[in-house]
């Protein structure tokens, strides 16, 4: 599949980060990879991504607080956030939710149903 989609992933895990990657990139995806928040905003004005891919568990700014500025700009808040946490908890995915996140996604993620997962979310 070749898409013209860009998907950044935030994420401060080396291991999670290349891996989640991977799968999009064969997948025909435009990845933009992140390791925390402030990276990530740099390069949102840069690449524009269509769908962001956001650990919770972020060093400085985390994620929840990062969706949060991303809602309130007018400028970023059309982009669709998917939370990607080891955090599986009712209440963590109702924070994410609640933060603004459009989905949640639970890891390790399943490299057979990764995919899947986010094409709703393009």
């Amino acid at each position: 599949m070749t898409t013209e989609k860009i998907i950044m992933i935030v994420d401060d895990n080396a291991t999670n980060l290349k891996l989640a990657s991977d799968v999009l990139e064969i997948e025909g995806f435009q990845v933009v990879r992140c390791s925390d928040a402030e990276g990530a905003l740099a390069s949102i004005e840069k690449k524009h991504p269509d769908l962001i891919l956001m650990d919770i568990a972020l060093p400085g700014i985390d994620g929840l607080e990062f969706t949060r500025l991303l809602k309130a700009n007018d400028a970023t808040r059309h982009i669709r956030i998917i939370a990607l946490t080891a955090f599986a908890m009712k209440q963590d995915h109702e924070r994410a939710l609640a933060a603004g996140c459009d989905g949640f996604i639970t890891k390790p993620i399943d490299t057979r149903r990764f995919k899947d997962q986010i094409i709703p979310y393009l």
